[in-house]
């Protein structure tokens, strides 16, 4: 779902700017385009979402050994 997401707002963003890379993906906020995107906000907080979500259930699996 993760990498998926990533490709979905890679896509997204390459619409909004065609040069866009992935790691320019990792500071959007240096892209005003991107910034003021809300289509992009929205999918990039899904992702975030996801992360989030991946980091808590390692933890908590971390934490039940």
């Amino acid at each position: 779902m993760i990498s998926s997401q990533r490709e979905r707002l890679l896509a997204l963003a390459r619409r909004i700017e065609p040069d866009l890379t992935p790691d320019d993906l990792l500071q959007p906020h240096d892209h005003p385009s991107l910034e003021t995107s809300p289509d992009f906000n929205f999918e990039d907080g899904i992702l975030a979402g996801y992360l989030a979500f991946r980091a808590a259930f390692r933890a908590n699996r971390k934490s039940d050994r």
